[in-house]
């Protein structure tokens, strides 16, 4: 019989074939090769959400019955899986690189997810904090978010090689940059919304000053800053590109960080 985990298994095999056939396309530069490394990309995510879907299934044959996004293991795959739909949403803004890095970044999660002795891989009750639907709309908004701010990240970091062959004009990149923060800010803001009502239910407050509740704050100020300096047109070129790559430092530290530094509220997520 089929396991959540074998698919898992395959998706994390195709997201390191998916990685290579990028590598050989910068090599060769021929689009027959970026046309296959679009399929897989879709097969790897057709193949990665029947995992997620088959695990959802079986904790339900364990008796626990909840959506897998609950724990770190789960948390890894499902941020995997939403770098993936992102690119393939954004698809035709998006520029090879720039997929590029999002299947590397994919590609690092699940391995991360699959071989790291200190992940937990087992489905797992959830504790009462976690028994609330409030629970999937917060995850699937704040994890759009971190793959739309990845996107963002990696036009700030090519910006400062945008003379180099593979790399899109700076002025495409700034596009598809503002953009992605657009969505990813619409995602965070929501996110950090829908997890104050589940604190609410949860904890009884709304804002607790729990340490990822202040770096999803801190992350959502960055991001704010550089759309209302976008909009009043103070904002451009390596300001934009620099401001996008701390961004993304604010959201490394909101979901790793503080899950390996600072105790809180949200500990059961580590």
């Amino acid at each position: 019989m089929i396991t959540h985990d074998t698919i898992l298994g395959i998706s994390t095999i195709l997201y390191l074939a998916l990685f290579f056939l990028y590598i050989v396309y910068f090599a060769a530069r021929r689009k027959g090769i970026l046309r296959t490394a679009w399929y897989c990309l879709l097969v790897t995510f057709a193949l990665q959400t029947a995992g997620i879907g088959l695990r959802w299934v079986e904790s339900y044959r364990l008796g626990m019955g909840h959506a897998p996004l609950s724990n770190y293991y789960e948390s890894l795959i499902f941020f995997s899986w939403a770098i993936s739909l992102i690119m393939i949403v954004m698809r035709k803004r998006l520029y090879p690189v720039i997929t590029f890095t999002g299947a590397a970044a994919s590609l690092a999660l699940m391995a991360y997810a699959s071989l790291s002795p200190g992940v937990e891989r087992g489905i797992q009750p959830l504790i009462p904090a976690l028994q609330s639907n409030w629970l999937h709309v917060h995850v699937i908004t704040c994890f759009l978010a971190y793959s739309a701010f990845l996107v963002s990240f990696a036009c700030g970091g090519l910006y400062f090689f945008e003379s180099r062959g593979i790399v899109p004009p700076g002025q495409t990149l700034e596009d598809i940059n503002y953009r992605s923060i657009i969505i990813g800010f619409s995602m965070l803001t929501s996110g950090i919304l829908t997890g104050a009502v589940w604190a609410h239910y949860a904890w009884g407050s709304y804002w607790s000053w729990d340490p990822k509740e202040t770096w999803s704050l801190i992350t959502w100020i960055v991001y704010a800053l550089i759309l209302h300096l976008r909009f009043t047109g103070g904002l451009r070129g390596r300001r934009t590109a620099l401001l996008s790559i701390i961004g993304f430092a604010s959201v490394v530290m909101t979901y790793f960080g503080v899950n390996f530094f600072l105790a809180g509220l949200h500990s059961y997520a580590t």
